[in-house]
């Protein structure tokens, strides 16, 4: 794989506008797949690394990401959401901060 690394859709028009001349390319669908997989990741240890402040934007950056990892597999947002939401349903979320320590 080049070197390089997935950005949003605008930012090499953000560099135009800043006087720069960016250097890009168009990732073929397999290494699309795998520049999000490395995205998530770095977004992930973003959000980890983020204080209180930054949190929630960190945390909509790996949402976004999530998004298109999901589009990649044909599935929209509404579906990602029923998908979360039957799991939910059926195992329950994480808001009454259980945790589980084995069986006996």
């Amino acid at each position: 794989m080049v070197d390089g690394k997935l950005v949003r859709d605008r930012i090499p028009e953000i560099i135009r506008v800043g006087g720069a001349e960016p250097e890009v390319y168009v990732a073929d669908p397999a290494e699309y797949r795998e520049r999000l997989r490395a995205k998530l990741t770095e977004e992930v240890a973003e959000y980890m690394a983020a204080d209180e402040t930054d949190a929630p934007e960190e945390l909509a950056d790996v949402l976004e990401v999530a998004f298109a990892l999901a589009a990649d597999l044909g599935v929209d947002p509404v579906q990602l959401e029923k998908i979360r939401a039957s799991k939910a349903e059926e195992r329950g979320g994480f808001s009454e901060r259980i945790v589980w320590t084995g069986n006996r």
